[in-house]
Parts: structure tokens; C-alpha cells; sequence
């Protein structure tokens, strides 16, 4: 069954050895109430080294970060092994299958996608987004990348804004975290 509390957008991006993910704060209960606007989708894991942001059903995306983070302890912080191997054990567990949720997450070094259907995505152009609003954020976040001198942290901020003015499940509440 598919949840009712929904509704995000996770922006990432990675110029001059910076890695920056943005996320805004509102959470949709169905199509039509805004149940919460201030949630704080991206966090820093692992000792604070590790940046995550979520989408997707709430209960899901918990569920998910939590089998991220295990990973990211099993593997001494390493974030490709630690996402291929939670997309492994996503792939062989029933339950697991049945999350509703997505991830963008970031190290000093790199920036990926752990996609709802267990795959591991290296973005194209360094630029990633997912959630409700990820198609407008991450269009805009390729046209100030390839036009603008501005850094990943603001690339990523007026992404979100962008996108907060044409998607109705994305706010102007904004978090930012970067690595």
C-alpha cells in the first residue's frame, strides 16, 4: 500500500571539489494538504561526512537511510561499495523491494543516485535530482552549471527555488548541506 505523506525535492551538485545537496521541506498527505513544511529531507550521516537526502514515502525513506547508514558502518564509509551493496540486499529482499523511496547521496568525492528500483546512478554533468519537483530542479541546476560561475551550494539553493515556483509538492523551506 502506498503511502499518503509525500512530496520533495533533493538537489545535488558537484563543481570545484565541492558537493552540495539541497532539499526542501514540505511533505504532501495525498494530493492536496500540505501535512508538514518544514521536515528536513537532507541530513549528514556517518560522522558527518556523508551527506543523504531522501524522497519518496516518508516511513520508506527512514527505513531506507537507516539501511544506508548500516551500510556505510559495514564498509569503513566507503559510499559506492556501501550503495551497491544496500542496492544488492534491496534487489534480494522482499521487503525491501516494496520501498517507495529514493536516495542522492554524497562524500567529499562523489555524488549518486540509489534509485527505487535498486540501481546505483552516477549523474551525468555531476548534477542530480529526484523527488516530485527533481525534472525542474534539475533542469535548472544544468542551465546555471554550464552558465553561470556560481558554487555547488548556490547552484543547488536556486534550483530548489526554481523549482519550488512550478511544483506544488516543493516549498521554499530549504536545507542545504555540503560536503
Amino acid at each position: 500500500m502506498e503511502s499518503m505523506f509525500r512530496g520533495t525535492t533533493i538537489c545535488g551538485v558537484k563543481k570545484d571539489g565541492k558537493i552540495a545537496l539541497a532539499g526542501d521541506g514540505q511533505v504532501t498527505m495525498s494530493e492536496s494538504v500540505i501535512f508538514k513544511s518544514n521536515a528536513h529531507k537532507v541530513r549528514r550521516i556517518y560522522n558527518d561526512s556523508v551527506v543523504i537526502g531522501f524522497a519518496g514515502s516518508v516511513a520508506d525513506a527512514f527505513s531506507l537511510c537507516e539501511r544506508f547508514e548500516n551500510m556505510l558502518n559495514k564498509f569503513s564509509g566507503n559510499l559506492m561499495r556501501s550503495a551497491v551493496e544496500l542496492a544488492g540486499t534491496w534487489r534480494e529482499d522482499k521487503a525491501s523491494r516494496q520501498l517507495n523511496a529514493m536516495m542522492i547521496v554524497a562524500d567529499k568525492d562523489q555524488l549518486l543516485i540509489v534509485s527505487g528500483t535498486g540501481e546505483v546512478i552516477e549523474p551525468d554533468d555531476d548534477v542530480c535530482a529526484i523527488g516530485s519537483g527533481g525534472n525542474y530542479a534539475l533542469a535548472a541546476a544544468k542551465a546555471l552549471k554550464q552558465n553561470t560561475n556560481l558554487s555547488a551550494k548556490e547552484i543547488a539553493q536556486k534550483a530548489l527555488e526554481i523549482a519550488g515556483q512550478i511544483c506544488v509538492f516543493t516549498n521554499d523551506h530549504i536545507t542545504i548541506e555540503e560536503v
